[in-house]
């Protein structure tokens, strides 16, 4: 993997999981919708002051989300911070830059 750049494509751990739930409510703040369903699917990561997590996240029976969640760098103590979302996509649809 280059500096700054996208790892491979993995599936979802428990760890990524926890992520997902802590920034659910973000997601569904700006949303204005709530989800049943809030399932990580698979994820990238890319190291920079900390780590942006790509996530792709099962929202209904057929619906995804790609989320871009910030997490700092342990000593700064902070949680998970939605940074950005794409909703509208597919099983399919690969887990990209945005």
């Amino acid at each position: 993997m280059m500096p700054g750049g996208l790892s491979d494509t993995k599936s979802a751990t428990p760890e990524v999981q926890h992520i997902v739930d802590q920034v659910k409510p973000q997601f569904e703040s700006r949303v204005n919708k709530t989800h049943g369903i809030f399932q990580a699917i698979v994820y990238r990561t890319q190291v920079v002051a900390g780590i942006n997590y790509f996530i792709k996240v099962q929202v209904s029976d057929s619906m995804y989300a790609h989320l871009r969640v910030f997490q700092s760098l342990p000593h700064e103590n902070q949680g998970p911070s939605l940074v950005s979302y794409q909703t509208g996509k597919t099983r399919d649809d690969p887990l990209t830059y945005f």
